[in-house]
């Protein structure tokens, strides 16, 4: 029985490895989420068999070790035949140690546990791999997303069992990529669903209102090595503050936009676009506006596809000076 199941265990902890492998090699298209969930239950059933099923059976050994030890001091001296010297607590401590096969599953199920919690329903760590978002987020930030902020989902399915905040404009959101959604994206919220969202000559107009833009002193990207300029924007209700980036070179009008949902909602010119935003849907840019594929160029965020709220730098081990919350 205990060699079955060791080269089962081997032959499951090989399956994971080699979807993680061939998922790194990129050979396929990994999901964490699924992988993380899949640990989670493949560690719990062992924990659950390891408590009420392998750990009975190796205390039951150890206790008749002993009973059957204590029977046969007791007949040796009664022969008059002098008593084994046996280590009775080493013997029963071998009984009782855990195969390797279990400390590698069932010993695993709590960390996996916490992390499938922890990541599922309250925060989840990201790394900021491009520029989309300079100067809020710069390449190699470690952030942290809220995931209940916006609402409890399922892992995996990514369906809403409980309701929360709705994604407000400003707020710097995480989703699944549209055409993608086993990407994850990180943009900006500028239009919410019913808002007409005007993106011309560079300038935001959000239902005929523009968005207010300050100068601020140019941003000098370290790892471009060039300035860019730099404005301050406001929220169209004047309640959210931020920065960002345009490339004074740059054309206004929006290059190859690529077939999408509602499309039909969109005006495109050599000014740029309009757009009315769906129902249940969300218009996206990132805050380095000459450099970011974003909602001009594949559409709307449907609801279903919100991964949860960015808010925190933990870590830029280039810069730790990086580390804090963000608008």
């Amino acid at each position: 029985m205990s060699g079955t199941l060791s080269t089962l265990t081997a032959f499951v902890l090989a399956a994971f490895v080699g979807y993680g492998g061939a998922w790194y090699l990129g050979y396929i298209e990994g999901n964490f989420a699924l992988l993380l969930f899949m640990a989670t239950l493949v560690t719990g059933v062992y924990w659950l068999a390891e408590r009420f099923v392998f750990l009975p059976q190796r205390r039951q050994a150890a206790q008749d070790f002993e009973e059957a030890h204590q029977q046969r001091q007791a007949e040796l001296s009664r022969l008059g035949v002098k008593a084994d010297e046996v280590d009775v607590a080493q013997a029963q401590s071998k009984l009782l140690m855990q195969p390797w096969w279990l400390d590698w599953t069932a010993g695993l199920f709590p960390v996996i546990l916490v992390v499938f919690l922890l990541r599922s329903f309250l925060f989840e760590p990201f790394k900021i791999p491009s520029g989309s978002m300079i100067p809020t987020l710069l390449i190699n930030d470690l952030i942290l997303v809220n995931k209940f902020h916006y609402g409890v989902r399922l892992p995996v399915l990514n369906i809403k069992v409980i309701e929360n905040n709705s994604p407000q404009r400003g707020d710097v959101m995480v989703f699944r990529y549209p055409p993608k959604p086993s990407l994850d994206y990180i943009k900006r919220v500028v239009g919410v669903p019913g808002d007409e969202v005007a993106y011309l000559n560079k300038q935001i107009t959000v239902n005929g209102k523009p968005v207010s833009q300050q100068a601020l002193p140019d941003f000098f990207d370290a790892d471009a090595l060039r300035y860019s300029k730099q404005f301050e924007e406001r929220t169209a209700d004047g309640s959210r503050k931020y920065r960002i980036l345009v490339e004074a070179d740059r054309p206004a009008f929006i290059p190859a936009a690529e077939q999408f949902k509602f499309k039909e909602n969109c005006r495109y010119s050599s000014e740029g676009m309009v757009c009315k935003v769906p129902p249940g849907h969300y218009f996206m840019l990132g805050d380095n506006r000459d450099n970011s594929l974003d909602s001009r160029f594949w559409g709307f965020v449907p609801e279903e596809n919100i991964v949860g709220k960015a808010f925190f730098v933990w870590m830029n081990f280039g810069n730790l000076k990086r580390i804090g919350s963000f608008d």
